[in-house]
């Protein structure tokens, strides 16, 4: 469970990147005889080392090494190595989560614009390429791997006894806004007196995940005002939550797990790679869930990496020149095919092995093609900043005590608040 939450779910560090001399850059690249050994650091389950070897035997002078580690762990180390100027490796991953904390030590990355990412910019959707680059948009981070597209997943048995309809498209033919789900979801509470979405916190990231501004405006300054995007999201799953369809089962937990496989909520709005987690560990439930669009309302994106190569390299044109092969469209069919990475490369979305890869999980379902589509409806991937995770922890205290206490919700809002401009004065 744990490779799937890091890929969605990770918590910030506590620590602020600070800036640090520059390096040497005297030999940033290598003949192409000269034996060069790479260091990889990933994290979470990529199947990337596969790849690497894939790579070595085309290029017989590179060697690529590959550290994984959890995702916490990863950025954690890779934080001291850049703060410290020494450590850090040729290539890292980035998840997004974590991406603003590092942009703001720009000097500590290579533009990639400048080793050839100019000349595959249009491989990939434009909204998951832009938010690899600063906000001039003259210097990218990292290359786009892979996104994470949310869907409706839902139990055909628990919809066909509330009397919906089991068809992924009549499903986002039906449920089509945010209206519409909450219609639905009184349904399924009349009919089977079983919750419709499992946690409020999902409910609440029904808006959240696609807001253009969440806790943060780009220049830092706290944006949870009553007209705020957040307090819309805070809003709505309040009022999921009074109309009795919200369930009290988190995202990891074994209840949780315990209630995707047999069947104890009705739907899920989760990311593309949820469903790798779900083939691997609800094996009383093939068959029995499904995947639909979601409203265009709710559509977004949740989690997802990038690939950076760190300026302390002496190889920066051999590193730029592994992860554009890397994170190909090619190769990003493979990461899909193996391990479940949803690809940012629009062009996969058309290959013939991509658009036919029925699900067995799924009831033999091609789900790809539903979330390739919903890939396309997002719009763009808010700003983050560096405690986004701290202040949305802050904030689903306060939806978990309305929940679980019956505390008062503008309470709880305003408390929520408060603790969050404490946060920011620290």
């Amino acid at each position: 469970m744990k490779k799937f939450a890091a890929l969605g779910l990770s918590s910030l560090l506590a620590l602020s990147l600070t800036a640090c001399s520059g390096n040497d850059t005297s030999s940033k690249t290598s003949g192409k005889d000269e034996k060069i050994t790479l260091d990889f650091w990933t994290f979470g389950s990529t199947g990337y080392e596969d790849l690497a070897k894939e790579y070595e035997k085309e290029n017989p002078n590179i060697k690529i090494k590959v550290k994984a580690s959890e995702t916490a762990d990863h950025h954690d180390a890779l934080f001291t190595a850049l703060s410290a100027g020494s450590g850090a490796p040729d290539i890292t991953m980035l998840e997004i989560d974590q991406f603003d904390r590092f942009k703001v030590a720009q000097d500590r990355f290579e533009n990639l614009y400048d080793l050839g990412a100019k000349d595959v910019k249009d491989q990939y959707l434009d909204w998951k390429w832009k938010s690899g680059e600063n906000q001039d948009g003259d210097f990218l981070f990292g290359l786009p791997t892979d996104i994470g597209p949310k869907g409706l997943y839902y139990r055909t048995d628990v919809f066909e006894k509330a009397g919906l309809p089991t068809d992924p498209q009549e499903v986002a033919n039906l449920i089509n806004s945010p209206e519409a789900f909450e219609k639905a979801g009184l349904q399924v509470k009349e009919k089977t007196k079983l919750p419709f979405v499992d946690s409020i916190e999902m409910a609440y990231r029904a808006y959240l995940d696609s807001a253009e501004t969440a806790y943060l405006t780009t220049d830092n300054k706290l944006n949870l005002g009553a007209d705020s995007d957040v307090k819309k999201a805070y809003d709505y799953a309040i009022r999921l939550n009074e109309l009795g369809i919200i369930g009290k089962y988190d995202m990891w937990t074994p209840e949780w797990a315990n209630a995707v496989n047999k069947g104890e909520f009705a739907a899920e709005l989760g990311a593309g790679w949820l469903k790798g987690w779900m083939e691997g560990n609800a094996p009383d439930a093939v068959g029995k869930w499904r995947v639909a669009t979601l409203p265009t309302e709710f559509a977004a994106n949740w989690g997802g990496s990038y690939i950076a190569v760190p300026s302390e390299t002496k190889h920066s044109q051999e590193a730029y020149d592994f992860i554009e092969w890397l994170v190909s469209p090619e190769n990003q069919l493979k990461s899909f095919q193996s391990h479940g990475l949803f690809p940012s490369a629009q062009s996969v979305y058309d290959m013939e092995e991509f658009k036919t890869n029925a699900d067995e999980f799924f009831g033999g379902q091609a789900t790809a093609p539903v979330f390739a589509e919903a890939a396309k409806d997002i719009s763009g991937i808010g700003y983050k900043g560096e405690k986004y995770a701290s202040i949305h922890s802050e904030v689903l205290n306060a939806l978990k005590n309305v929940q679980n206490k019956g505390a008062d919700p503008e309470k709880e809002w305003k408390a929520a608040v408060k603790r969050a401009e404490d946060l920011l004065s620290r």
